[in-house]
Parts: structure tokens; sequence; C-alpha cells
């Protein structure tokens, strides 16, 4: 059945900037959300829906009406009292009555000047009509979300349930593909997805607030409708529950007397940086969410208001987490050098509102929180119907949260490079000709020990094993160097260098054991400006692999890049976090999507990962493939969908006027879109 239409939000001032909070919309009903407008009638006498959050239950019965206190809706300027009772989830959910379409409405007036609020009759009304729709008629709705007292998880704990949900989704919907292809009858992805996170387990749903259910909206809404509702109703309860980590972050640490008092000034600044300016964004955001879902119990739109948080007040993310390359340092600097600072974290880190978190994963928390915003606009967009309101304000919110996570990158990345090249170049002793190691343009990739082959000269020096010695490679990015490690093994004697455009690999048949998991390296013209051949040995064939990919990175991989858009390529999803050891490694997280470009006998894999394009080496053991190919072809059409919106996604307002236009999106500029906080290895020459 199709759905009622949202109202326009897009040219609508937000509350935070500007415009009255609810005690003043009260007074107002040109100024109130629909469902706050008065429809006549007192209530006195009538009970209290308030609940209390340890109470679990809602109080009020089929007439009851909102009191004083649960009229005017909790905000989040309040929110900094800090409870004890961290554990309690309850909705202090009410309904007053529901009227099934069909039955007699009355157009809602505004509310009289002077109206008692214990009189106010709560409404909610459509919010228009798109064509061919049944508008849903239910009077006297009243509720009280109080998103931010009722959300049960820290930020952390939110993060890994909702990760572990999207690979159990992700699990089942691959099965259900093969029934579907077997001609069975088997339930379709979005009802699915409705099934696998409605359970006592399972995170708030906007399908379960008791007023929803009670209004008749989940009988009157088609499943991909509740599926987009769900998808909105996520973000705003994760950025609720970051927030209340961010309290504990602030309250519990932050202002905790005994840990300032075995701080310096400067450490204090080293340890939280702008924190407090991360929690004032957080909070002005999250009240401006609150606000709009408070005006129907349909959702209208999210991403418009992300798109202006993130253009007006998200910069000051960027400053964090580049202050977070010196943080971790120092941190680490503090608690060895601080007895005082190490008791005191010892007792605050044991106390029961961290819940047997660390300190450190809560000073990591706008770090994750802006990537992981990105990813759930970025799930509003999947399920947008295309040309929609929806869809134009989710391109706009996503295209500006790119462009943050992009200056995050660049500052972090600056910062860290230099650091490196300047640490190597203190090491590095330079036999004859000397070549400039620190550029703003140049970073490390790759460094380790190889072993290079002598030839076998004899059977008596293969038997002697000394057919090789070792050398140790610095790889960057638009350079080599191949160098011998001193007897002290703190200096790097450097033997030969060569850009790296001018490298080629080849690739060697194992001979028996001694001549296992070697290559080739060309160098075509060395700083003598000759061509040189080294013949190298690694340690393990997945070794051998990663140099080979890392020296020549044009080479033709074993399968098929994202950009082929080759269902019958290899995918994986992961399904145990993974931080990257070497510079090669690439960071993976639970329920990252990868597309397989190379793999190795004794368990290692290069992959590309699909909402970014980032590639690196990882364990297999920390994911498991993706064997449906309908599955994997769906997951390429969505990844294929986020990067034409953020190749033409300029241009996506000016399309929701013309829905009957062929549609001629631009190829993306994948540069423009790639960038996540691990170093990436294009090569720069």
């Amino acid at each position: 059945m199709p759905t009622s239409p949202r109202p326009l939000h897009s040219g609508t001032a937000l509350p935070s900037n500007g415009e009255p909070r609810s005690p003043h919309i009260l007074s107002s009903g040109a100024s109130s959300p629909l469902w706050m407008r008065s429809g006549g009638g007192g209530g006195g006498g009538r009970k209290s829906v308030y609940a209390s959050p340890a109470s679990g239950q809602c109080g009020g019965g089929s007439t009851s009406s909102i009191s004083v206190s649960s009229a005017l809706l909790y905000r989040t300027h309040g929110m900094r009292a800090h409870t004890e009772d961290m554990e309690s989830l309850s909705e202090c959910i009410a309904a007053c009555s529901v009227r099934e379409p069909g039955g007699d409405t009355q157009s809602p007036q505004p509310a009289e000047e002077g109206v008692d609020v214990e009189g106010v009759k709560l409404s909610l009304v459509s919010n228009g009509e798109r064509k061919g729709s049944t508008p849903l008629k239910i009077e006297s709705i009243c509720y009280s979300l109080n998103i931010v007292k009722n959300i049960a998880f820290l930020y952390q704990e939110y993060r890994d349930t909702s990760k572990q949900q999207e690979i159990e989704q992700r699990r089942q919907q691959e099965g259900l593909t093969y029934g579907v292809s077997a001609g069975l009858g088997v339930t379709s992805p979005p009802a699915l997805q409705l099934q696998l996170r409605n359970n006592s387990r399972s995170l708030s749903l906007w399908q379960n607030l008791e007023v929803v259910q009670q209004s008749g909206l989940l009988t009157q809404l088609p499943q991909r409708e509740i599926i987009i509702q769900e998808a909105m109703f996520e973000l705003v309860t994760s950025e609720a529950s970051y927030y209340k980590s961010l309290e504990v972050l602030e309250t519990h640490f932050l202002k905790n007397p005994v840990l300032v008092n075995t701080l310096s000034q400067s450490d204090m600044h080293f340890l939280f940086s702008n924190i407090e300016e991360v929690m004032k964004a957080s909070e002005r955001f999250l009240m401006d969410l609150e606000n709009r879902i408070e005006q129907s119990l349909q959702i209208s739109e999210v991403c418009d208001i992300v798109h202006q948080h993130a253009v007006n007040h998200f910069h000051v993310f960027i400053t964090y987490v580049i202050n977070q390359v010196y943080q971790e340092k120092n941190y680490r600097r503090i608690l060895q050098g601080n007895q005082l600072f190490r008791e005191a974290m010892v007792q605050l880190e044991n106390h029961p509102c961290v819940r047997g978190l660390s300190f450190t994963s809560f000073l990591i928390l706008p770090f994750q929180r802006i990537t992981r915003l990105k990813m759930l606009v970025q799930n509003i967009l999947k399920k947008a119907e295309e040309y929609s309101e929806i869809e134009a304000n989710a391109i706009k919110a996503h295209q500006q949260l790119e462009q943050i996570v992009k200056e995050c990158n660049e500052g972090v990345r600056k910062m860290s490079r230099t650091e490196e090249l300047i640490s190597i170049e203190k090491t590095l002793e330079f036999k004859s000709k000397s070549v400039p190691v620190i550029s703003h343009s140049r970073w490390l990739l790759k460094k380790g020990e190889v072993q290079q082959m002598a030839g076998p000269k004899s059977t008596r020096t293969m038997r002697s094993k000394k057919l090789h010695h070792p050398v140790y490679l610095f790889l960057f990015n638009n350079l080599l160097l191949i160098t011998k490690r001193s007897s002290s093994g703190e200096k790097f004697q450097v033997l030969d260098s060569c850009t790296r455009a001018m490298l080629r690999t080849e690739d060697l048949e194992d001979q028996g054991q001694m001549l296992a998991n070697v290559f080739n390296l060309k160098l075509l013209e060395n700083q003598e400006e000759r061509p040189v051949n080294y013949m190298l040995k690694t340690s393990s064939m997945s070794d051998k692999l990663r140099w080979i990919c890392a020296l020549t990175p044009n080479r033709r991989t074993r399968f098929m890049s994202t950009s082929a858009h080759q269902p019958a390529s290899p995918q994986v999803q992961c399904i145990q976090s993974y931080s990257s050891q070497e510079p090669d490694e690439l960071s993976i997280e639970m329920a990252d999507l990868l597309n397989i470009l190379e793999r190795t006998d004794d368990g290692w894999m290069m992959g590309e990962r699909l909402h970014d394009g980032e590639r690196g080496w990882f364990p297999c053991r920390v994911v498991e493939e993706i064997q449906n190919q309908e599955v994997r072809a769906q997951n390429l059409r969505e990844c294929q969908r986020i990067h034409l919106a953020q190749g033409g996604g300029a241009s996506s307002g000016a399309r929701l006027g013309s829905r009957g236009a062929r549609r001629t999106p631009k190829t993306p500029k994948v540069s423009n879109f790639f960038g996540t906080w691990t170093d990436q290895s294009e090569e720069e020459q």
C-alpha cells in the first residue's frame, strides 16, 4: 500500500539554529509540530503517562492525556545530569486512542492561547497524500519518546551489536536467496531485515515503539517504507548512544577532580583535546534529530539535518581526529611515567558506569562516530526511492561527511607520514649518492627484510647455505631503497635505489626448499642509471606475493577489482575486527564487505573494501566468504549506487522535478570518494 507523503524540510530552519524549542511551540499552534496541535477538549484529572526508567512500563490507558512534565518533551540540553542506572531502557510511550482508517476525522485546529497544558489534546494528522494513497487517520495520539534517557547501550556496545546484526542478516539472506533460486517460498529481503532485528537482543527499533504499534502504521506502510523508517531511526538512536558515551567521558573522566589533579594543563589538552566542542556539536545535532522525530510517528527525513550540521558544526571532528595522532602517544607516556594518574585510571576504569570498557575506547569515540555516521547515511541512501527528496538529501549529507572524512585523513596522514620519514632518515647511511627521503608527497608503503640470492655456483655453496644474504627494503610510494642493516641493528646502509615507476617483478616457480618463495626484482634504471636485477627470497608465499603487489601495484591481480562489477569475483564480509600491523595491511571492522583481489595458500587475502575502495592485506581467519552470486551482485549494486551518487550528486536536486527523464549518471571520480583513516597506496611519481 502506498505511503503518505513526507513534509518537505529542506528549506526549514532547524530549532537549535534559531527556532524556538518545545515549551514555546506549545503556545502557538502555527509553529507546533502537527501531532502537538490541539484537537480541543480538556483533560483535567487524567492520568500521567510518565513512567520511570526503572519501571520499564508506561502508565495510562486509552483515555490518558499527557501531564505537564511529560508534555514538555525531554530535551537534550538537560542531558548532562548523569543517571546512576544506565542500564534501564523504557520507552515511556502512551497511546490515547486510535481510530482506524474509514472513521470520521476532524481537521486539526491551532491551540487556543492560554490553554492549560494539561488540557492539550495532541493529534497526529496525515502529512498530506501521495497520489492514490489513503492517509492514515489517527486521533489523540500522545507520546514521549525520551530517546536519550531510554538508550540502554553505550556507543561502544551499540557498534558491536549493530555490526553483529549486519553479519547475521547477510548470513540468513544468503541462505534465503538459495531458497529463492530453488523456487521455494521464502521471505523477501526487506521482511527478512525486520525479522532479524526484531528479537529480544535487538537494538531499539522504530516498529517496536508501543505508540507505533498501536497507531496502525505497521499495517498501512509497505515493508520498504518500514525499512527506511528503521534506517532513519537507527541514525537517531545511535547518535543518542554516542552522546551517552560522551557524557561518561566528560563526567567520569574529564571532570573527575582526582584524575585532573594528577595531570598538568598541557597533558590535559593532549588527552582530551577539544572534546567539549565535540560534545556541544553532538548535543546540538541530537536536539534537532529528536525534534524532527517528535513531529510525526512516521519519520519524514533526517539527512537534511545531517547535511546542515555537517556544514556548520562538524568541523570540530577534524581538529579532534588530527590531534589523536599525539593523543595515543602521550597517553602511553603519561601512563608509564605518572603513577598517580595510573592508579586513578585503574579506579575509574573499574567503576560500574563504564561497563568494563577502557578509557581509550571513550577517547576514540569521535573518530569512530564520524565514519559510522557516513555509513548510516549510506544505508539510508541505498534504501531510498530514486529521484526522491530523501535520496537528494542523503546524497548531499554523504558528500559533506565524505569531505570531512577526507580532511581528517589528510591531516592525520600528513602528520604521521612526516614523523615517520624523519625517523627513517635518521637511520640511513648512504654509501655513495645521497637520496633525499623527506618530502610532503612521499610516504612509506612497506619495509622489511628479504634474502638476496647470489645464485648457485656449485653444489658446495648450496650445501653450506651461503646462497643468500639479508637485505632490508624501504618501499615508499615513489621510491625504493635497498639497504643492509648495520651490525648494531640501528642503522641501515643504502646499497641501491630506484624510483617506483622503474620497478618490475617476475614471480618464479618454486624449485625445492632452497629456491622456494623466490621472485625477480628488476630495476630498469637504478641510482647509477643502469639496469639491475635482484633475485629475492621471502620467508613465506604470502610475504612474496605481498612484496610483488607492493613493488608493482599495476600488475594484474588474480581476481577483478570492484570497479569491474563482476559478481563472479569472490567477496567476503569481516566477522572479526582486525588492526593492521604493517603498512601494506588493511584495518577492517566487523560487517565490512570486501572484494578479494589476491589470496594465498598460507592464510592471507588482499581485498578492496566496497564502501571506500581501500586496499590491503588481512588474514583469512577474520572474514567469511559470501558464496551466493545474487547476494554478491546486490552488494555491488548498492556499492555502485553510492559511487554514482558521489560522482553525480550535485545535480540530484534538479532531478527531483523530472521523474520521467532518463537517468544519465556521471562516471564517478573514485579518487574523490575513497578515504578512510588507513593509508592508501596510490602511486605518485
